[in-house]
């Protein structure tokens, strides 16, 4: 995402894009998405300081920490951006803080759902399908 510092009016600007993961170099061995990542960007400027509220949005694909069941969760992240006018010449490109932002967020022990129960320890049952008549220590 650039932005023209030019375009940006004194009641500032709005602009929205969808990037594809690709594009970012985002998804790893762990971590795939299902969609484009939309981002919604509000921009405004204030003599020499350029202002940037990002709202990003997407669903990654990943593999419950757990249970090990494939899994989509949702990520939404809202942050700011300060930029020098003076420095940063008559464009900003965004693409660098964005690709930053989410893998910051890259879930470390993602879970399928919030009380997952995972995997016997002794005969490796989804223990969020059924229970199982092992007798594991705690």
């Amino acid at each position: 995402m650039k932005i023209d510092i030019n375009q940006i009016s004194p009641k500032g600007l709005r602009l929205t894009e969808n990037f594809t993961p690709s594009s970012l170099d985002l998804e790893t061995d762990l971590i795939k998405f299902s969609g484009p990542i939309k981002v919604q960007a509000e921009i405004s400027k204030l003599v020499n300081v350029v202002t940037v509220h990002l709202a990003l949005n997407a669903t990654m694909h990943t593999i419950c920490s757990r249970c090990l069941e494939e899994c989509d969760i949702d990520f939404k992240k809202d942050f700011a951006l300060n930029f020098s006018a003076k420095d940063t010449g008559l464009s900003i490109d965004l693409d660098p803080e964005i690709r930053e932002e989410i893998i910051l967020d890259y879930p470390i022990k993602p879970l399928c759902r919030l009380h997952c129960k995972g995997l016997c320890a002794k005969c490796g049952r989804n223990l969020n399908e059924r229970n199982c008549s092992c007798r594991v220590k705690g």
